[in-house]
């Protein structure tokens, strides 16, 4: 017998995460969507088609329909989107669930219209939209209801959001299209520019997550990377060190620490009290760089602690956005709420 359930999905620029209602996290998969761009044919979703990722020939391509934060290609997130619900629903016998899908805080009308669409399109009974900040503090454990200020900064593949949050609701927020993703481009040019070494965005992120850290002296590590030479286009691998990661990522780090710093210089004095005695949480996979938390402490004056559970709060928080529907009606966007803004 199919049942209805409600469902939280965390849209991301490089995974997409589900959350069941009594299940939890259900589904962890990149977004990454493999085309035969010859035939018009879907021939991969999420890991299998992330394999693909650089190594396909030409009448494959394998595509990341998210960017920033953002639909790119809206026709590849639809057939995504029911890929991944319909692997859901179909393991538990789901009829047309409740969904809600977590947003950047500077998402357009047009962009917000869109993630709607595409939803509804997959077979929903109900859509809503809620910003990634306050799905991550609701993730994340914090009671975001009471008249006191809450902070978060959820640093995802595509986007950051940071944002005060009081009664609910957003106070002050900011949005800069800088993320995990960023950093790894980042390494990408600087292996590139300093060395000669042309490497992939895969092993840019092995290089992040294995040697990487926010700044000078917080760890010391090396690591083999393998790529092609661009002086005799040869392969070539060479040692790499954590002192190199931090000089190629550096300047995306401050996009990400002066976005900190704005919000809280924006904060009513009062919140700004709050904060200070609970501190910065910090939310989304691009959180896990080794030592973040210290850099944006040691910059803002102001304590910054990692979530229990940083890849897992947003698509948590967007799955109890539904239990709380009560609480946050009238702040939650769909179609209806949507429709006179455009």
């Amino acid at each position: 017998m199919a049942w209805s359930a409600d469902m939280g999905i965390d849209l991301g620029t490089a995974t997409i995460l589900v959350y069941l209602k009594g299940k939890g996290i259900v589904l962890n998969e990149p977004s990454v969507v493999a085309i035969d761009h010859r035939e018009r044919k879907v021939l991969a979703v999420g890991e299998l088609a992330q394999k693909m990722l650089g190594r396909t020939p030409g009448n494959i391509i394998a595509i990341r329909p998210l960017r920033e934060g953002v639909i790119a290609d809206f026709d590849v997130t639809e057939v995504m989107l029911k890929h991944f619900i319909y692997q859901v629903c179909k393991k538990r016998r789901i009829f047309k669930p409740r969904i809600v899908v977590c947003i950047p805080v500077e998402t357009t009308a047009v962009e917000k219209k869109a993630v709607i669409e595409a939803v509804t399109r997959t077979g929903a009974r109900e859509a809503y939209l809620i910003e990634e900040p306050r799905a991550a503090a609701l993730g994340a454990g914090l009671d975001i209801f009471q008249p006191s200020g809450s902070m978060v900064v959820d640093i995802g593949g595509g986007t950051t959001d940071i944002a005060v949050i009081s009664m609910g609701e957003t106070v002050v927020s900011c949005s800069v299209r800088v993320g995990g993703d960023k950093f790894d481009e980042a390494i990408v040019r600087y292996i590139k520019k300093e060395h000669n070494l042309l490497i992939g965005e895969r092993s840019a992120e092995r290089l992040k997550i294995e040697i990487g850290s926010a700044f000078h002296g917080n760890r010391s590590l090396k690591v083999e990377i393998r790529g092609r030479d661009l002086v005799n286009g040869l392969p070539r691998s060479m040692e790499v060190c954590t002192e190199q990661i931090v000089d190629a990522i550096n300047e995306t780090l401050w996009i990400i620490v002066q976005g900190v710093r704005q919000v809280l210089e924006k904060t009513p004095p009062e919140l700004a009290g709050d904060i200070i005695e609970k501190g910065i949480i910090l939310t989304g996979g691009g959180s896990m760089l080794d030592g973040l938390y210290k850099l944006i402490a040691r910059e803002t004056g102001v304590p910054a602690y990692l979530a229990d559970d940083p890849i897992g709060s947003v698509a948590k928080g967007t799955g109890l956005a539904l239990e709380y529907l009560d609480r946050l009606a009238g702040t939650l966007i769909t179609g209806k709420n949507l429709a006179p803004a455009l």
